[in-house]
């Protein structure tokens, strides 16, 4: 019999790679840009073009699955379309971080992940420049380009490398609350902060055991969705950032995900939350 969810893996993988190779192209050329809510929110002609190619390819393989995509809105396609009891749909980041596509930072992104009844199945993130593929499905363990991932598995957080990210927004009162969450955590003392720029690549690396936590609020769930399942997968943990740690919950836009709980609860207990508004609500209400 037919394994469906390793048939969502392996056109998710294949359809990955082809959007890296548009991706890798366009690098080559000058690009449009356009903001959105930032100057430092952005969308180009390739991620719209990547979208509509991840779309379009997957829709022709599963028509009756559904899609959550950064920057889709095209009435039954976009990313309102989010996931519910009973759904299955696939979440995607056509180019994760935009800002790193436009300034050419070698860790631009693809990510598309599959949920089931709001649980994340499995998840695919794609280093275009770097060429390594990310993959994990649920009980069936992650992967790149192949090889086995396990987390490093330290919970000193004294011994630890953690990655954040300050994001795309510029308002003076979420700065001052991020800078001094990562003032906090450097007085601990952790053995380091390091920001890689995208929120999948951010947790994968974690999920290598290249890092020992990655904390963040602001993301969406089109960042980290795919991502989640793969750090799990390699032994990690993702919860919320709620003081203590919560429930990781796809829609609230908050994530820790590190390599032992005790790092992950440390994090939480450590840094200071940021009002956001949810995903589902904000595109409840759209």
């Amino acid at each position: 019999m037919a394994d469906p969810w390793q048939e969502c893996l392996d056109t998710a993988v294949a359809v990955a790679r082809k959007a890296g190779e548009v991706i890798r192209e366009a690098l080559k050329k000058e690009m449009s840009v356009m903001l959105k809510s930032s100057p430092a929110d952005l969308v180009t002609e390739t991620d719209q073009k990547v979208e509509s190619m991840i779309i379009s390819t997957i829709k022709e393989k599963f028509p009756s699955h559904r899609f959550g995509t950064r920057s889709s809105t095209r009435e039954g396609e976009g990313m309102w379309l989010l996931p519910t009891n009973k759904s299955i749909q696939f979440v995607a980041n056509p180019v994760v971080a935009l800002v790193i596509y436009v300034h050419r930072f070698p860790f631009v992104t693809v990510s598309i992940g599959l949920a089931v009844k709001k649980e994340i199945e499995l998840g695919v993130v794609y280093s275009c420049v770097e060429e390594k593929m990310y993959t994990g499905r649920k009980g069936k363990g992650a992967f790149c380009n192949g090889q086995k991932l396990k987390v490093s598995g330290q919970e000193d957080i004294t011994k630890s490398l953690i990655i954040t990210e300050v994001g795309s927004c510029r308002k003076p009162e979420f700065i001052k609350t991020v800078v001094s969450n990562m003032e906090k955590l450097l007085c601990i003392p952790v053995h380091g902060i390091r920001a890689v720029g995208t929120a999948a690549v951010n947790m994968c690396i974690v999920a290598t055991g290249g890092a020992d936590a990655y904390y963040e609020m602001g993301i969406h769930c089109w960042d980290i969705a795919a991502a989640a399942v793969i750090v799990r997968e390699a032994g990690g943990v993702v919860i919320d950032t709620a003081e203590k740690g919560g429930t990781f919950d796809l829609m609230s836009r908050k994530v820790i995900a590190a390599s032992s709980k005790a790092i992950a609860e440390r994090i939480a207990k450590e840094v200071k939350e940021v009002p956001l508004e949810r995903d589902d609500l904000k595109l409840t209400n759209t």
